[in-house]
């Protein structure tokens, strides 16, 4: 059921207020912590935010003010964030496992004046970095755990800060409701960094009325009802956690969720009989992988009921896609491999109550939601970015190898050379201290994406890559690196890939980084012994599996674009080390420069390369990490 407000809202706070008052002491929000879910009415979770917001005023936040929020997903960020927004702030997410060096360019770039930290891991790196960060005024945290002995007038506990907008509230009672009624949609609600795979990022300003439009957009797509359960995960610091963790399930009033750690996500998903959530593509590879790894090991008999009931759950899932009827003996048959097979996996990887489940941020692999939907999870993708917010969906009709139709609203273009232009009324409203910045994205009023693609018959929008991504080999022929490379990850041993070529070059290569928990599993099953992660990935057995891996890849591909020679890389990619960013996107440039060496073995005639490479570990240390790699041909 579509959210109706009781009048013309344009912030988020002010739908905050209106839901509190429509649904008083349902659920709001449920948190799981220390193995119990602890749960917070519509009524408790306005009066958190009353109490913030009056807590950050006395402490001297004013308007249009930045705020970084720093840590896991959690209640805490979330009220955090509507108070902050309440009384006129702006708020920017931070993903968590960012190191210090990269916290100090988000807080000085954005001149953050407050910020939210979760534990001790997020206060340490503002602790270090403190020096640089004039502006910064005070540092909000609420796990006190190892912080109890810290001593630095910066630091202030998440409950006192409670105690002192009580404090502030009991002397002015209307302060928040004041507050939020001065607000207005044309206010900068968030500032949401884009990734820097090609450069430093840019902060993008989001309005208060581009949120609540984009999310008006975005909840027929979602099409759940009220107090359905939603599971939130995705990190704040991406434009879709916030536009659909966020704004999406306030508008709609869904009962949001959180996990208790990463560790434990499928665990409590089951738990709650969660209706909906966002996944990033990685964490939908991790499951598939983590799928067929298991099954790969299973006893003969279950494996040997779960393959021969597969193909029936595939041919169920490409009817409902193309949309055609499914007939009565494949009904039964899809009957009883629902119920040997299909509803218990699901319930296994938490997902058995769900009714609509989303991708965004990268490509996903078709025969990724190929398989979803052949166990029964409907699985949609979207496509959007930082500075336009979510444009194109799934909608009634899902064909995998698409991103769906543009949102109502969004007009998309495909320019001569085939780069995506998009059109929509939520756009953003500039780039933070960067104005030249939007004059190169905007050409007479179209935004242009940089992302390849083109559109289907059916008005279905395709992305192929980035347009500086797209290749063309020394015989002229052109080829998608990240068409190949999502293939690639649909291997449950294949964890990461990076593929290569290049005018002057004659065939296409790859990097791979192997999947330590599933390659380890099938080779513990062998009887082959290893040590570490470049031990195993070396093993002439391995190799061997993976180069059958690609040669299933190549199948699909056109000839020109097979993956002709590749290695498997002694270390995995690491976003600390700058090869990914920080929602896990590769930075192609970074990494074709970085493994330079490596890249011209490949395309050379030796069967073996020394590679050595500088590691950036957790504590700050750097070391260099050489050995002997493998290179080989798939064909």
């Amino acid at each position: 059921m579509r959210y109706q407000p009781s009048e013309k809202l344009d912030t988020l706070p002010k739908i905050l207020r209106d839901s509190c008052k429509k649904y008083t002491t349902q659920t709001a929000m449920r948190e799981k912590d220390r193995g119990l879910w602890i749960r917070y009415s519509w009524e408790k979770y306005y009066e958190k935010v009353n109490l913030l917001s009056c807590g950050l005023a006395s402490l001297g936040l004013q308007r249009g003010e930045k705020v970084a929020l720093l840590g896991e997903t959690k209640p805490e960020i979330f009220w955090a964030e509507f108070a902050v927004q309440s009384i006129g702030g702006i708020a920017i997410g931070v993903f968590s496992d960012c190191t210090p060096s990269e916290v100090k360019f988000y807080l000085d770039h954005s001149d953050a004046s407050f910020a939210f930290a979760e534990d001790q891991e997020q206060v340490d790196k503002i602790m270090e970095i403190k020096q640089s960060l004039p502006n910064l005024k005070k540092v909000i945290y609420w796990d006190p755990k190892g912080l109890w002995f810290y001593d630095d007038p910066l630091l202030m506990l998440f409950d006192d800060l409670l105690a002192l907008g009580k404090s502030f509230s009991n002397e002015h009672p209307q302060f928040l409701d004041e507050m939020i009624d001065r607000g207005n949609g044309e206010e900068t609600a968030i500032i949401i960094y884009t990734s820097g795979t090609t450069g430093t990022p840019k902060g993008a300003m989001i309005t208060h009325r581009s949120m609540v439009e984009s999310a008006e957009a975005q909840s027929s797509v979602i099409n759940l009802d009220q107090g359905d359960e939603w599971v939130v995960f995705m990190s704040m610091a991406w434009i879709g956690g916030q536009l659909i963790d966020f704004a999406s399930t306030l508008l709609l009033g869904l009962t949001v969720n959180f996990p208790e750690n990463p560790e434990t996500v499928q665990e409590n998903i089951r738990e709650i009989g969660a209706r909906g959530l966002l996944f990033s593509p990685r964490q939908w590879e991790a499951m598939n992988r983590m799928i067929q790894g298991k099954m790969n090991e299973a006893s003969v008999i279950n494996k040997f009921i779960y393959n021969a009931f597969l193909p029936i759950g595939f041919k169920k899932g490409d009817q409902i896609l193309s949309g055609k009827k499914f007939g009565l003996l494949d009904r039964l048959k899809y009957a009883l491999a629902s119920l040997l097979v299909f509803r218990p996996l699901r319930d296994k990887i938490g997902l058995k109550k769900i009714k609509v489940a989303f991708t965004g941020g990268s490509a996903l692999s078709p025969d990724i939601i190929r398989f979803f939907h052949g166990i029964g999870i409907c699985l949609k993708q979207l496509y959007g970015s930082s500075e336009m917010g979510l444009l194109a969906a799934h909608q009634d009709k899902i064909k995998p190898e698409t991103c769906g139709k543009p949102l109502p609203g969004v007009k998309i273009r495909v320019s001569d050379d085939g780069e995506v232009l998009v059109q929509a009324p939520w756009r953003f409203s500039t780039y933070y201290k960067n104005e030249e910045a939007v004059r190169k994205v905007f050409v007479d009023g179209w935004y242009h994406t940089g992302d390849f693609g083109h559109i289907d018959a059916e008005g279905h929008l395709i992305v192929m890559d980035r347009m500086d991504d797209v290749r063309f080999l020394s015989g002229g022929q052109r080829f998608s690196p990240q068409y190949t490379e999502t293939r690639v990850r649909f291997s449950p041993f294949i964890k990461e890939g990076i593929v290569l070529g290049g005018s002057d070059k004659e065939y296409v290569a790859a990097i791979i980084n192997i999947d330590l928990e599933n390659t380890g599993h099938w080779a513990e099953k062998r009887k082959l012994s290893y040590t570490t992660f470049a031990d195993l990935s070396q093993k002439p057995e391995v190799i061997s599996l993976v180069n059958e891996e690609l040669m299933k890849v190549n199948q699909g591909l056109p000839k020109h674009a097979h993956i002709k020679r590749f290695v498997n890389l002694h270390k995995e990619f690491d976003p600390d080390e700058a090869e990914l960013t920080r929602s896990r996107k590769l930075r192609r440039s970074f990494l074709e420069e970085k493994y330079a060496d490596l890249v011209m073995a490949l395309y050379g005639g030796d069967d073996e390369t020394m590679v050595s490479t500088e590691v950036t570990y957790r504590d700050g240390r750097r070391g260099v990490s050489s050995r002997p790699i493998k290179i080989v041909w798939t064909e």
